[in-house]
């Protein structure tokens, strides 16, 4: 004969017989949103105070799967969303062409002819970033090797194009992406597992250097100068390793930022110079890398 079991006291409400309100009283009590498990309570985890918890959670949620890869280093890459690949910019510039033949003194059809015509010079460097992905994504014993592996931004244009040179060959590689109020698509050649999705523009940062082992460096705007300088400060100021930067393209950034300007005006000093270096494509800036790290003493590939 099996025994039935006694149910213990805290296993079911207090009865009725000894209480009628006693069901209504404690109902109330469970719809209370302070009896909701801490982290199934959204109001709480999206607090002000709850911060903390959410920084730490933004970062362990990458930090643990990268672990589980066995990725110890990167090489990160960044650049211009809006530099897209050769066919793409032909066929916007022969929209814009198009419609021009319509509207012929429309001043703003005409900076759009400009800035077309633009981005299909600078469609190279699309090329050129994914030739880069394929370089470093070839370099190790073999391409499942995790060790070394692209990280990008996760976004189309010059990201988009370094990802998917290592997609091209096989290989792994990393985009970290970041909530923006309008909506985000990751490009389509990052590794699934490998591809996240940060609240904090901060801890996505934090990620980017944390296993850099060099930053390079396509034409871009705010986010590109965002983190360029950024990275600069912190080699300057000796915050972090010291690692290869590598800008590619001269004569963009020779343009965009005035460099030796701000030597000779006395607001960065002469060595500071030394802390990044110009390179013209994807196979001078790979092989800096690699020297670079072998006079260290610490080469990226035994």
């Amino acid at each position: 004969m099996i025994q039935k079991e006694t149910t213990l006291p805290w296993e079911h409400p207090k009865l009725q017989e000894e209480d009628p309100q006693a069901l209504e009283l404690i109902e109330k009590i469970m719809q209370s949103p302070t009896y909701v498990l801490s982290e199934q309570d959204m109001d709480f985890m999206s607090s002000y105070q709850a911060r903390g918890i959410r920084l730490e959670l933004d970062y362990l949620k990458a930090e643990l799967k990268m672990n589980e890869y066995g990725i110890e280093h990167t090489i990160v890459v960044f650049g211009s969303a809006r530099i897209v690949e050769k066919e793409t910019a032909l066929k916007r510039l022969s929209d814009v062409q198009e419609m021009i033949q319509k509207k012929q003194n429309d001043r703003n059809l005409l900076r759009e002819l400009y800035i077309a015509e633009r981005m299909v010079g600078k469609s190279i460097y699309y090329d050129d970033a994914r030739n880069f992905g394929q370089l470093v994504s070839k370099s190790g014993k073999k391409v499942e090797d995790c060790r070394v592996t692209i990280m990008t931004g996760g976004g189309p244009g010059i990201m988009e194009a370094a990802n998917r040179g290592a997609y091209d060959v096989g290989a792994k590689s990393i985009g970290l992406n970041i909530k923006l109020p309008h909506e985000q698509y990751p490009n389509p050649y990052i590794t699934p597992d490998l591809c996240f999705l940060f609240h904090y523009f901060a801890i996505r940062k934090l990620h980017f250097l944390n296993r850099a082992k060099a930053l390079v460096v396509y034409p871009g705007g705010f986010g590109t100068f965002d983190e360029l300088f950024e990275t600069l400060t912190l080699i300057q100021t000796k915050k972090t390793q010291n690692i290869p930067v590598v800008l590619i393209g001269k004569s963009y950034w020779e343009k965009a930022i005035n460099f030796e300007f701000l030597k000779d005006e006395g607001v960065i000093a002469p060595q500071d110079m030394n802390i990044f270096k110009f390179a013209d494509n994807a196979e001078e800036a790979w092989n800096y890398i690699l020297s670079w790290h072998k006079e260290q003493g610490n080469p990226l590939f035994n």
